[in-house]
């Protein structure tokens, strides 16, 4: 696979911190663990109202060329962030360092780490005693404000579910109730056992999948127009 290098001028230690925004809207922050997770769908965070931090590890010094284009993509909404030092949890703390700074200038802020690691829980529940609003995700796509619509249509949401199995790469769900449970994931509401079904079923017509004893193999395309939520 291609990659970038990295080197003192691609990535500052210490980024400057965006300054209280004077818009309606809060801002939500994305705090990428990079070392656990790396996303495919970057560009769900298009947004204007994402600003979008991704935290890489002390002896980081490659990143695949599809995730640096995907990031350049957004702009100045998006930053790297290396941290010092490679001690245990040494990233978890700088995610949580920048949470207590930003939330202190931004209270209003949302803010949502992109990690697997359950050890950010317990920071989840303390942030929200103290009514900052903040959620871990294990990926882009169920943060609440990008789950898929229950307004649109069946069609629309089907092509919404085959971009996010297309960004994880070989992550994909290997049986049938991974998958169910991932699709209740991306919904803004959590469908029923009927819809469910038959979002399963269309997905096996259109040649997406195939479910045989439980187990689910993919017939993915490259890529797919999806319809975004407002």
């Amino acid at each position: 696979m291609t990659k970038i290098l990295f080197t003192d001028m691609d990535i500052l230690p210490t980024p400057s911190l965006p300054k209280t925004s004077r818009k309606i809207m809060a801002k939500n922050y994305v705090l990428i663990d990079y070392e656990n997770v790396q996303p495919k769908n970057l560009d769900l965070l298009s947004a204007p109202r994402f600003q979008v931090l991704i935290f890489v590890g002390a002896n980081q010094k490659t990143i695949p060329i599809d995730i640096a284009q995907a990031i350049q993509a957004l702009g100045t909404t998006a930053e790297y962030i290396k941290i010092s030092g490679n001690g245990k949890n040494a990233l978890d703390f700088h995610i949580a360092f920048y949470i207590g700074t930003l939330a202190d200038r931004e209270p209003k802020a949302v803010f949502h780490i992109i990690s697997k690691d359950t050890g950010f829980d317990p920071l989840i529940e303390h942030l929200r005693l103290k009514k900052i609003r903040s959620h871990r995700l294990p990926d882009i796509a169920e943060i609440p404000i990008l789950r898929i619509s229950d307004t649109i249509n069946i069609e629309e949401k089907i092509k919404s579910i085959v971009k996010n199995l297309i960004g994880r790469g070989t992550s994909k769900p290997k049986t049938e109730t991974t998958l169910s449970n991932t699709i209740t994931s991306l919904m803004e509401k959590a469908p029923n056992k009927t819809e469910l079904q038959n979002i399963l079923n269309r997905l096996q017509n259109k040649g997406y999948i195939k479910i045989h004893e439980g187990n689910v193999t993919y017939n993915l395309p490259k890529k797919i127009t999806a319809t975004r939520t407002p």
